[in-house]
């Protein structure tokens, strides 16, 4: 069972019982036509033993499940190029409880505004010279889903264990085990992402408020008396585990196919993993509850989930990155070391034939997409 199985089944529901946006139906729909002749393919024949394959194409959205592979593959490769020979760290700003239904009803407002605090709370309190007096390079990714995917908005931050003094001339490197005083990084975070969220409000970006400036301020007085989540984990152990742990939170979408396990009624069971015991275990939901929660975890169109920062920013990337190296009397990866493998699965086994097992599949027909396209039927008005 896949989600765009789901979506099938329940999608009509759906729409009927909730309010969806052009963006969330738009992803419905690419997932439902992913890998099917609505969007055409390739006929390939195994020259040994002749049987034919169709291979259809992939929907290539950012949120289904079966296209992120490849993407990922490549994504690592560019990241492989940029790691140091320094420990990394692992830092998470978390926003309260409160702001998740400011999130719901304006993510490109709320989920900009707490990768730009999170990263500009990193970046000050690493420049200070009380705490590291460097400037760091940050790599931050967007999470807004817990294991049962409920709405909670999230930044990873992967940050190296150092960074450039203010002159550029030597490699500042952190404490053994230690980067940043996370009390201090978490009321930095707090100060930043309030200030952005008043200026927000009055600039008109979260809509209309009831209650105007007065509940704003209501709610920025209790939200400044309480202390904001910031995690910050021990370093890495080594540039491979950074990959490692790269390739499961980058491209990453708020459930994978293998978590589903079966369809009772019109009930969903998936996994999830314990906590406390760190094993699997199932969980039911609601199928229309099920789609509801996947939907509220696709993102407004054009926004940029993975973003750098500091000396690891795209407009300094490969001068900083040559510096560093240079303060730090580190080599470039050679290039036979910068390939990272692709993923087991579509990609690697599209040249195998299936049938036999043995022969390789040569190209044979392009396959046009349907004439009529698969969508999702309009709910009525």
């Amino acid at each position: 069972m896949e989600v765009a199985d789901l979506v099938r089944l329940y999608g009509e529901r759906l729409r009927q019982q909730h309010r969806l946006s052009q963006r969330q139906q738009a992803a419905l729909t690419a997932l439902v036509r992913c890998r099917t002749a609505a969007l055409g393919g390739h006929r390939y024949r195994c020259v040994q033993c002749g049987e034919e394959t169709i291979l259809y194409n992939s929907c290539r959205d950012r949120h289904c499940p079966k296209c992120q592979g490849a993407e990922r593959a490549r994504w690592l490769a560019a990241r492989r190029e940029e790691l140091l020979p320094v420990p990394y760290f692992h830092v998470v700003f978390t926003l309260p409880a409160s702001l998740r239904p400011w999130a719901r009803r304006h993510p490109t407002a709320i989920y900009g505004l707490l990768l730009r605090s999170a990263a500009a709370a990193l970046l000050e309190l690493a420049a200070d010279p009380r705490h590291l007096g460097a400037r760091v390079g940050i790599l931050a990714v967007l999470h807004t889903w817990t294991q049962r995917f409920a709405l909670h908005p999230h930044a990873h931050s992967i940050v190296p264990g150092g960074g450039l003094s203010p002159d550029r001339q030597q490699w500042i490197a952190a404490r053994k085990g230690f980067l940043l005083p996370v009390r201090v990084l978490s009321r930095r975070f707090r100060a930043l992402f309030l200030d952005g969220f008043e200026t927000a409000c009055k600039r008109g970006d979260l809509g209309h408020v009831e209650g105007g400036s007065q509940e704003v301020a209501q709610l920025q007085s209790r939200l400044r008396k309480k202390e904001w989540v910031v995690y910050s984990q021990p370093p890495f152990g080594g540039p491979d585990r950074v990959l490692k742990y790269l390739a499961r939170y980058t491209h990453r979408v708020a459930i994978s196919n293998p978590r589903l396990r079966r369809l009772e009624g019109d009930t969903v069971v998936f996994t999830v993993k314990d906590r406390s015991t760190g094993k699997e275990c199932e969980e039911r939901l609601d199928a229309v509850e099920f789609l509801r929660r996947f939907v509220q975890h696709i993102l407004p169109r054009g926004f940029v989930r993975i973003r750098s920062y500091g000396w690891l920013a795209h407009r300094c990337r490969s001068k900083d990155l040559a510096r560093c190296r240079a303060v730090l009397g580190a080599s470039a990866p050679e290039p036979g070391d910068r390939a990272v493998q692709a993923p087991e699965g579509a990609a690697a086994e599209s040249l195998r034939c299936r049938h036999c097992e043995e022969g390789r599949l040569a190209f044979v027909a392009l396959l046009t997409p349907l004439a009529e396209p698969l969508r999702l039927s309009r709910a009525p008005p």
